[in-house]
């Protein structure tokens, strides 16, 4: 994990001192030489994006279906949101960090310390009230998308799964590293560790197992599961039963810096134009999605 390069709290306040002298010297001078003050001279977020032409956008990297190696529904949405914009596109794919926090404070406020970003708009943030507190240096809005824990059945297999306990029964696919294979591992104290595959890289790659008869089933985020199995009748798909899942799954929007408030309206209303004219939703049927309104 990056480790902050915050200043301790003694040179942030010694720093603090001397800029307040810079800046009321800078101030005098200016007034002398007929410059405007620095806040003057400040454009806005959505000012700089549109003098620019473009409008950068950070996406994760091996996020079936929303990015794969150029393609998937955030590389659509996001040409989309800057021609809204009336600009042209920078993409910004990134690998994820350890936790959401890094993720924002590397791609939104801040920048990586391999040099790469900050992005002017980073996608697929959850959109909870606790991150945004932990967060005060960005805003996060425009939910797209409603994802949730999910698992999906061989219908010939287990015609019915109220519980886990028919699945101590059968072999199960879901991938090791994610929130789907926390659960599914760690539930009933490890009950099901035996029948499950969990050396595969998401979702999506559980859903391809189950497809081809190799499990029976199969757990991830609904969109990976439903990209490769929804309209299948053989299968059928449900919320993983399990009360320590997320009952209701969690909404996923954008995020941008604290104060660039008229680019997120401006996103925001590109947003909504999309969601109006039905092209949201058609970007997530051709990834085999059924989107709803948020």
């Amino acid at each position: 994990m990056p480790i902050s390069h915050d200043h301790p709290a003694d040179r942030r306040a010694f720093l603090g001192k001397t800029s307040a002298l810079a800046l009321g010297t800078l101030g005098t001078l200016g007034s002398l030489l007929g410059v405007g003050s620095a806040s003057a001279q400040d454009k806005s977020a959505l000012t700089k994006v549109r003098e620019r032409g473009r409008l950068s956008v950070g996406l994760y990297n091996d996020l079936p279906p929303f990015h794969v190696k150029g393609q998937g529904i955030e590389i659509e949405l996001a040409k989309a949101l800057a021609g809204a914009l009336g600009v042209e596109v920078t993409l910004l794919p990134f690998p994820a960090d350890d936790n959401m926090n890094d993720d924002l404070r590397n791609m939104v406020w801040k920048g990586h310390y391999l040099g790469y970003g900050p992005a002017d708009v980073l996608l697929h943030v959850p959109v909870e009230r606790p991150l945004m507190q932990d967060n005060p240096r960005v805003s996060i809005f425009g939910p797209y998308w409603r994802e949730r824990v999910v698992v999906a059945r061989d219908l010939s297999k287990l015609p019915t799964l109220d519980s886990l306990e028919p699945l101590r029964a059968v072999r199960s696919a879901v991938p090791g590293l994610s929130l789907a294979g926390w659960l599914m591992i760690g539930a009933d104290s490890g009950a099901l560790s035996e029948k499950l595959i969990t050396k595969i890289p998401d979702g999506v790659a559980a859903a391809q197992m189950l497809q081809r008869g190799e499990v029976a089933a199969a757990a991830g985020m609904r969109s990976e599961i439903e990209s490769v199995l929804r309209g299948d009748p053989r299968f059928a798909i449900a919320p993983i039963p399990m009360p320590r899942a997320p009952k209701d799954g969690w909404a996923v929007g954008m995020a941008v810096k604290k104060d660039a408030t008229d680019l997120a309206e401006a996103l925001q209303a590109g947003l909504n134009g999309l969601v109006e004219k039905g092209e949201l939703k058609a970007m997530f049927a051709r990834a085999n999605l059924d989107w709803q309104r948020v």
